[in-house]
């Protein structure tokens, strides 16, 4: 399982990171100042820190001069959105820098591209009576391989890494077709519809009025 601590002192924001992340397979361990989070680290493994810059005691940017020499892969999170602090950030190591407010579906996508770049992804995914292997892209019902078209398997991936929130059509098309939605697609229901029925997923997926889709498991 993947190993990631959320240091952030707003316990709202860290909580509903922590609920998000665990939903989503994670293991989440949270800290809400930088002795906190110094100390947890020391005492613990993970695969991917989310690093809010402006906490207590000992600051995000000081808190990286800890952590970089361990090589573990960090996000910032942070309400300052100047160009400069993002150069700093980056330039101690982070591998990523999202301003706040963001969605949790943005923070998801995000923590997916660096655990990619790490080869930290789970291989194996196991959720509502599938098993995908996410290695050889083999989607597997009670034994039985399910024939999926490419973008039917980036679809599923985007649910089952994404699970209990509702994505809007436009999301969902923007992050597996790679662009822009155009105005009033069947395309994301139709390719819905399909994934659906041949996972018998009709109970699973579910239609959000006006919004999109969400997936219960």
């Amino acid at each position: 399982m993947i190993h990631i601590l959320v240091v952030e002192d707003e316990k709202p924001i860290s909580n509903l990171i922590r609920m998000s992340l665990t939903k989503a397979g994670y293991s989440c361990m949270c800290a809400f100042d930088g002795e906190e989070a110094l100390d947890i680290i020391r005492d613990n493994y993970f695969d991917l820190i989310l690093l809010d810059v402006m906490i207590p005691k000992i600051d995000g940017f000081s808190l990286m001069q800890y952590i970089r020499p361990m090589k573990i892969p960090v996000i910032f999170l942070t309400a300052k959105n100047m160009v400069e602090d993002k150069v700093r950030g980056l330039e101690l190591g982070a591998e990523d820098y999202l301003p706040k407010p963001f969605e949790i579906i943005e923070l998801l996508a995000r923590v997916n591209v660096v655990l990619r770049r790490y080869n930290k992804t789970d291989t194996e995914i196991n959720i509502a009576g599938l098993t995908i292997d996410t290695k050889a892209m083999i989607v597997y019902k009670d034994g039985y391989q399910i024939a999926l078209t490419p973008k039917e398997y980036e679809l599923l991936l985007l649910f089952v890494r994404n699970p209990g929130i509702a994505m809007y059509r436009e999301t969902i098309y923007e992050r597996v077709w790679n662009e822009p939605f155009p105005y009033g697609s069947k395309t994301v229901d139709l390719h819905v519809q399909r994934l659906r029925k041949k996972l018998g997923w009709e109970e699973v997926i579910h239609a959000v009025p006006k919004v999109g889709y969400r997936l219960e498991a």
